[in-house]
């Protein structure tokens, strides 16, 4: 299906056999294990379709554990990988090859053995099931967050580059996380829906359910190949509880740092507790991928929230409050010194708006939010600068970007750019203490996304043609660690 041309790759299909590529996962996608393949890296591995998402259970060494990953959904990291190739290489105006080189020469010497591993295994298990791709295309895959929007600003800056596009980090997604006096039970809620583009947002609907052989067993949602959520909700088996949003105009990269995407995934498997989930996320900080987080412990009832830029990394913790995050930095220190120019005072602004819309929802609902409410909340379409309307677009949490004439400038987002709220996800402490949580693909509120008509009355973003489809909201559906359909 695909072959390795030099250093790039070129799919020799049509995009209608790519979809025969996806379909013919389907004889997997019931299987109790890997359809009949005798391999016996694969006999603890399973997936299975449900509400719209993949369910992928995974289990043992990361080399096996990878290797699960690989071969279950080696077709969607097929798709997911010339969608992040398509998007990244048309935004930084770099060839793939820059990206893999990226990865074995920049980020492959940080990576901790275990996870050079895992990805190792994942490359092993998409060439098993017939796709050529390499480790280092799946390190640079992993890294698709970190590497565009963070290091290669820095590059581009070290090396002068004047001809160099405008890139800013992004500021991907809206979260709250409440305990105490706020929650109906008084007991930790916390939720999440992940903007970003829809390219990707489309492909961004797997369940992950890793039993690993040192650490704690996650359940996660993530995107075809990572070994990290990376939009990042997940529980794991100590009582931890953590989800993010990114900061906006974030600027800063240390090239002899650990890449975030194996600090998050590090943390979520090992953390029993907020200290050790803010210590280990800590240890190495690159400064990619920056992102303010949310982590609760559902053994004490405690939430935290952690701002990690590079130079500041201010914490907040309480027993009896909320907080929320919706891309906009907190500490002014860090604006300061670590974005380019962040305007808190902006109300007009979607991270600002947003943040205005959530300081009004927590105050209308203390002591009555549980999981439905956060459900609503993910769901919302109140612009609370424009006289708190009901109206999908960038300010709401629900965001629906392709519906803007203004787009979003912090994020260099033009006006009815194709993204925004692609998916959410929602759970408690009594939930997570049986590792489960609801998740909703496509838009939380359910409206669905035609790929056709946007693309006939917006063709400024026809490069994206090829890959970009449909989509179509799901229901919200409960899963939990273990479960077999």
């Amino acid at each position: 299906m695909f072959k390795k041309l030099g250093s790039s790759y070129l799919v020799i299909v049509v995009v209608g056999a790519a979809l025969t590529l996806l379909s013919s996962a389907s004889g997997l996608s019931e299987a109790p294990a890997a359809g009949g393949n005798s391999d016996p890296r694969l006999e603890k591995g399973y997936r299975f379709q449900k509400g719209g998402w993949t369910y992928v259970h995974l289990e043992g060494s990361p080399a096996e554990i990878g290797f699960q990953h690989g071969y279950l959904l080696a077709p969607e990291i097929a798709d997911a990988l010339e969608a992040i190739r398509l998007f990244d290489t048309h935004q930084t105006q770099r060839d793939w090859e820059f990206f893999r080189r990226t990865a074995r020469e920049v980020l492959w010497p940080h990576i901790d053995a275990e996870y050079q591993q895992e990805l190792q295994g994942i490359a092993d298990g998409v060439k098993a099931h017939g796709v050529d791709l390499d480790v280092y295309d799946i390190v640079a895959l992993n890294a698709f967050e970190e590497v565009p929007d963070y290091y290669v600003p820095w590059l581009n800056k070290r090396e002068k580059q004047a001809k160099a596009p405008k890139l800013a980090a992004p500021g991907n997604c809206s979260a709250f996380i409440a305990t105490g006096a706020y929650t109906k039970d008084h007991q930790i809620v916390v939720a999440h829906n992940n903007w970003t583009s829809y390219l990707a947002g489309e492909r961004w609907v797997i369940i992950f359910d890793i039993v690993p052989q040192h650490g704690q067993r996650i359940l996660m949602d993530g995107f075809p190949g990572l070994i990290t959520s990376d939009d990042d909700f997940g529980v794991n088996a100590a009582g931890i509880i953590i989800t993010e949003t990114t900061i906006s105009q974030f600027e800063g990269w240390d090239p002899n740092g650990k890449p975030e995407f194996i600090r998050s995934r590090k943390a979520l498997q090992y953390a029993r507790s907020i200290d050790d989930y803010v210590g280990i996320i800590k240890e190495g900080n690159n400064g990619g991928y920056a992102n303010d987080w949310l982590i609760g412990d559902r053994k004490t009832g405690e939430i935290a929230y952690l701002e990690l830029g590079l130079k500041n990394t201010p914490l907040w913790r309480t027993k009896d409050g909320y907080f929320v995050s919706s891309n906009f930095a907190r500490d002014p220190k860090l604006i300061k010194e670590e974005t380019s120019g962040f305007d808190p005072n902006d109300r007009s602004s979607s991270p600002n708006a947003r943040h205005a819309r959530w300081e009004d929802l927590m105050k209308q609902a203390k002591g009555k939010i549980d999981v439905t409410i956060a459900e609503q909340f993910l769901s919302d379409h109140v612009d609370s600068f424009e006289s708190n309307k009901p109206q999908p677009n960038e300010r709401s949490l629900c965001g629906h970007v392709d519906a803007s004439s203004r787009g979003i400038k912090e994020w260099g987002w033009d006006a009815y750019n194709p993204g925004g709220a692609v998916q959410g996800k929602a759970t408690d402490s009594k939930m997570a203490a049986n590792m489960s949580f609801v998740a909703r693909a496509g838009h939380p509120c359910g409206a669905g996304f035609k790929a056709a008509d946007f693309l006939d009355h917006h063709p400024e973003f026809s490069w994206q043609k090829p890959l970009l489809r449909d989509m179509k909201a799901g229901p919200w559906t409960t899963f939990q660690a273990g479960q077999t359909k």
